[in-house]
């Protein structure tokens, strides 16, 4: 699945993103709009409830803010999930299950209310790919 729209903002091939409180502004290339937006039932996914897309790791440019930005890493320590040392919010992470691509959070889109997508896939994240 892939969106060019969502309720009424157009996504544009460089498309923005912010966390809550701004000091992190990030620029997503999103060509073909979102691809495979979903959410994922792993320990973490679980507990911050974002939706994702993915872009190739050339796709996300840091515009501003990058020394507000944490890295979290758990269990494998293969994914690297980076989030807003002021508001908290997750941005973005490296994946696990694909290490050449990001996970961004599809609230931090400038313009987009993640809650216009209607209903979005669920991964099973606890029977992770990358444990088989």
């Amino acid at each position: 699945m892939s969106l060019k729209q969502v309720g009424n903002t157009d996504i544009q091939a460089k498309h923005k993103a912010t966390c809550h409180c701004g000091f992190v502004e990030l620029e997503l290339s999103l060509p073909n709009g979102i691809e495979n937006p979903r959410r994922c039932d792993c320990s973490i996914c679980r507990r911050k409830g974002a939706i994702v897309g993915s872009v190739n790791l050339d796709g996300i440019r840091i515009l501003k803010g990058s020394e507000y930005l944490k890295l979290y890493q758990f269990n494998t320590g293969t994914a690297k999930h980076y989030f807003c040392s002021n508001c908290g919010i997750y941005t973005h992470h490296q994946r696990r299950s694909n290490p050449n691509e990001y996970g961004f959070n599809i609230g931090c889109l400038e313009g987009v209310n993640p809650f216009d997508l209607g209903d979005v896939v669920t991964n099973d994240g606890v029977n992770h790919p990358a444990d088989r």
